[in-house]
């Protein structure tokens, strides 16, 4: 499949340019145009015409985007309520009345029985603000619950975690996305946006260095390729740091002037010598010290991280380290050069600001903070000891459903666990293991199939809504056509259950409302919207948080005078490398290291649906170093299986030489591959350990199979069935 950026064939040239709104996928929230009078009735066409006016795409679109309103005329997608009868039948319709009856009598019959924290919520970073907000409060204040998180657990909570500590604010992009194009030489460790974002290439003018175990399709494009072994990035970091001190290429003046905690940093890399860091993540010394030069002696540089760096037990320390890096060089806070982590999902950075996360309220507030609480319990109108603490991380989480002390029920919003959680299958197993399963979904996901009960929701172009990309600059979704008539917004159900907690008042449908609710909760905040308006965002085409008021310009590069410290310095904190959680070994000798595929998105629960992204890539496959494929007596399209301590995945060949030879790869959209990944968990981001895990492959001697697992779109099979076949 082509990465143009142009429409394909099939794409209509449009008449007229439709409603400004912005793309459903990634965090660059391409701005584009929806229109098209048809478009309410399934089979329908819908014209997608890509924006000028917003700077992350600039006129462009991936195929993705090109074919973004596909599915909402498509006969995929959900447009009544299902329920099942029993446990053993299958899902059929049902009206709203009954189906929101029956999800909170069965709320309040598990929290009389087993207490409030015995119903959980499970939210997306693709939600918009309007609805993320929604959504916490929900769960603090009608379910009184601490169980909340979500998926951006699993995307963006390293390199927060990271950042807060280093600058004391966690923002994507501390810089608009521009500043990038300014750059001599931008390092990009982990990310592979070639195939990921492709629109972000246009931003990437001059020398590329990318730190990858495999030639991506981005690393192609790099002047330089360090193609590490999966899991040493943190000790490359230190390498490159210990290269960039001892041959004199950290600024001085720099350090001194705007940063803490340097003597330490430099005390703790002074092991960690180039050649002692070869044999450790397979970079040449020779590598190693081109790359510290390139950087060293730009003009401008940046250091980007994406999720190959951060998605390990030690994913915040990895982070700390390039930033370290970073602060060596004299990169964070001056125009053009900087740190930055590449957000993934579309609403990654907003999704995590204001209350999804299990330890956060509104603004980036955290949610064991006194003033914290008491300033958000009164824009809700509650007393701030009804307000529960934090609860348990994402997998945390789902790995204590249906048990003797876990939630016994769960609400899924956004989110599409039963593919994209580390081991799988487990995670599909305490699923199964609940009392009650509520699914908010457009289509029937793999975990929607399992649910009790499944409640269509609107999505993207049939509503209004604010995101925040990944350089925090806050858009507008604008609804561009009318929903099917059966189907309701996220923020409609979450008002019709909290009505039938009793919670009638607080809980509106209208998303203006509920984003002025917002600006007031987060004001004061980090991440303070006070300021940021739906008039505003149309007639600036966004606006960068903190905004504290009206007039108020926005901040678009918070870092350049000062970082958000007590001090205003930036903190350079010492880490060390371990190795990954779980390593090689005779039994199982190769790395499994996963990503994303250029037609995909996610879990693939709504590109796996749209036609022409299905026929560009319709299954998963292993990807294979030429000499391991010899070995194993391997050709491209023969089938292989890769199995871990968790589970096995067959799918086909891909034999290649741009891989490692100890390193096998494979795209996670489908279900199969995490049932492989590992759940070892970060100590301070709880995050999982996707990037790495030990498997061995073997060929398979059956024939070509397609997909693991029965079509989605067409389950309504008996949820007990569903628990034991997944």
């Amino acid at each position: 499949m082509p990465t143009s950026l142009s429409p394909p064939a099939s794409v209509m040239t449009p008449v007229h340019l439709g409603e400004a709104t912005h793309c459903p996928y990634c965090a660059l929230q391409c701005g584009m145009y929806v229109s098209g009078g048809s478009g309410r009735e399934a089979g329908g066409t819908l014209t997608v015409t890509p924006r000028h006016d917003i700077p992350a795409n600039g006129g462009g679109l991936c195929q993705k985007g090109w074919t973004a309103a596909e599915l909402l005329t498509s006969g995929v997608r959900l447009t009544t309520p299902l329920a099942r009868a029993s446990r053993t039948a299958p899902l059929s319709p049902v009206s709203w009345e009954e189906a929101l009856d029956r999800v909170a009598g069965a709320v309040l019959a598990l929290q009389a029985e087993h207490g409030r924290d015995a119903v959980a919520v499970f939210g997306g970073g693709g939600l918009t603000n309007e609805k993320a907000y929604q959504l916490g409060k929900f769960a603090r204040v009608a379910l009184r619950t601490s169980q909340i998180d979500y998926n951006g657990r699993f995307c963006m909570s390293s390199a927060a975690a990271a950042t807060n500590r280093a600058f004391g604010m966690d923002r994507g992009l501390p810089f608009p996305i521009t500043d990038i194009a300014e750059a001599d030489v931008v390092m990009m460790a982990g990310g592979n946006v070639a195939e990921t974002m492709p629109p972000f290439l246009r931003h990437l003018r001059d020398t590329l260095i990318v730190v990858d175990p495999r030639q991506t399709r981005t690393a192609k494009q790099a002047a330089l390729h360090l193609k590490v072994t999966p899991g040493t990035d943190l000790a490359l970091a230190l390498g490159l740091l210990h290269i960039a001190i001892t041959e004199g290429y950290a600024d001085q003046d720099y350090i001194a002037a705007r940063t803490t905690g340097f003597d330490a940093v430099r005390e703790s890399v002074a092991a960690w010598w180039p050649e002692r860091v070869e044999r450790i993540t397979g970079v040449p010394v020779a590598s190693m010290r081109q790359a510290v030069h390139l950087l060293g002696t730009a003009r401008k540089a940046m250091i980007l991280t994406g999720r190959g760096a951060e998605q390990h037990s030690k994913g915040v320390d990895t982070v700390t380290a390039f930033i370290n890096l970073a602060l060596a060089l004299g990169l964070p806070g001056r125009a053009g050069s900087g740190y930055g982590c590449i957000t993934g999902q579309g609403n990654g950075q907003g999704g995590r600001e204001h209350g999804q996360k299990a330890d956060q309220l509104p603004g980036y507030r955290r949610i064991d903070d006194p003033a914290a609480r008491a300033h958000v319990a009164a824009v809700w109108g509650v007393d701030p000891g009804e307000l529960p603490g934090p609860g348990r991380s994402a997998y945390e989480l789902l790995d204590a459903l249906g048990t003797g002390g876990g939630p016994r029920g769960l609400l899924v919003f956004g989110s599409n666990p039963v593919v994209s959680a580390p081991r799988a299958a487990h995670v599909t197993e305490r699923l199964a293991a609940l009392d009650l399963l509520v699914v908010s979904d457009f289509v029937l996901s793999e975990t929607a199939a399992m649910a009790d009960v499944v409640l269509p929701t609107t999505q993207w172009a049939e509503e209004h809504g604010t995101m925040t990309n990944l350089e925090g600059r806050v858009l507008l979704r604008r609804q561009a056509i009318t929903p099917p008539p059966e189907v309701r917004s996220d923020l409609a159900i979450l008002a019709g259950l909290a009505a039938r907690l009793g919670r009638e008042e607080g809980f509106s449908d209208d998303p203006r409302t509920v984003f002025d609710e917002l600006r007031r909760a987060s004001a004061g905040g980090v991440a303070d919207y006070a300021g940021i308006t739906y008039e505003r965002i149309a007639r600036e085409t966004g606006v960068f948080w903190p905004a504290p008021s009206e007039d108020h310009p926005g901040t678009p590069r918070p870092f350049l005078d000062r970082f958000p410290t007590p001090d205003g310095r930036a903190r350079f904190v010492p880490v060390d490398h371990r190795p990954v959680a779980e390593d090689v070994d005779d039994d199982y000798p190769f790395y499994l290291t996963t990503g994303r595929v250029l037609a995909h998105y996610q879990s693939g629960a709504q590109t796996r649906r749209v036609r022409a992204l299905n026929e560009a890539a319709p299954e998963p496959y292993v990807e294979l170093h030429a000499d391991l494929a010899e070995r194993l007596g391997v050709v491209s399209g023969d089938m292989v299986v890769v199995t871990s301590r968790r589970g096995s995945a067959r799918a086909a060949a891909r034999v290649t030489r741009a891989i490692r030879h100890d390193t096998v790869f494979m795209p996670f959209h489908w279900e199969g591959v995490n049932r492989l990944t590992n759940p070892a968990l970060d100590p301070t981001s709880r995050m999982p350990e996707f990037k790495v895990c030990a498997v061995r492959v073997e060929r398979s001697d059956e024939g070509p199979s397609g997909r693991d697992g029965a079509d989605p779109r067409a389950t309504t099979a008996p949820r007990a069935d569903r628990g034991r076949n997944t």
